[in-house]
């Protein structure tokens, strides 16, 4: 990685970036040569990414002759727009601060009926609504036979986050200011994370 300090190197933070995501991008290799990105639904469970699919399509062709796979999430956060400059800024000034992590793995479908209900179990749970219960799913649920369940097994991970990790520490307090005052979505939270990264 080109700017360490950027750079996630605490796995607690890696996987509770990969906890708070539900949708995330999978690259395969096409049989033309070229990537074929797929937006997936998923759960990360035991240090495994997983995702259910149709039994045919695209990616899986793909992940069957060749398993290698890129996966990636992001959380986009606050934005700091042109007011922070003040008058006639640059129009190049402008930032998005994320967190962001890259896995590289590789495919494969599970065939284990264990792994595959713990998965699909995790699946549902990940998107279930506060004060609502799902029925489990089992092996007598109906959908287990007609749905695929692809587990991308970690090769290498690494995670990165936009903090304003460059700024000094007036720049950092400066920044802090003006993203809670501006109290718009995400703004409070970045405050927060540049405030601790001056702190630590």
């Amino acid at each position: 990685m080109r700017r360490k300090q950027c750079e996630i190197t605490n796995k607690d933070t890696i996987d509770a970036i990969l906890n708070r995501c539900t949708i995330g991008r999978m690259a395969t290799i096409g049989k033309d040569g070229y990537p074929y990105i797929t937006p997936l639904n998923y759960v990360y469970l035991d240090n495994t990414i997983y995702f259910h699919c149709a039994s045919a399509g695209e990616k899986l062709e793909n992940i069957n002759r060749d398993s290698r796979v890129c996966f990636e999430v992001d959380i986009p956060l606050a934005y700091l727009d042109l007011d922070y400059y003040g008058e006639v800024p640059e129009a190049c000034l402008v930032h998005q601060f994320y967190h962001s992590v890259i896995i590289r793995g590789r495919a494969e479908k599970v065939t284990n009926l264990k792994e595959k209900l713990k998965a699909l179990n995790g699946l549902v749970k990940s998107h279930e609504s506060p004060g609502r219960e799902f029925i489990p799913i089992t092996s007598n649920t109906p959908a287990v036979k007609l749905c695929e369940v692809v587990a991308v097994r970690i090769e290498t991970i690494t995670g990165k986050s936009d903090l304003a990790q460059k700024k000094n520490l007036q720049e950092k307090k400066k920044l802090a200011t003006y993203l809670l005052d501006r109290n718009l979505p995400g703004d409070t939270e970045v405050a927060h994370l540049i405030l601790g990264d001056t702190n630590s």
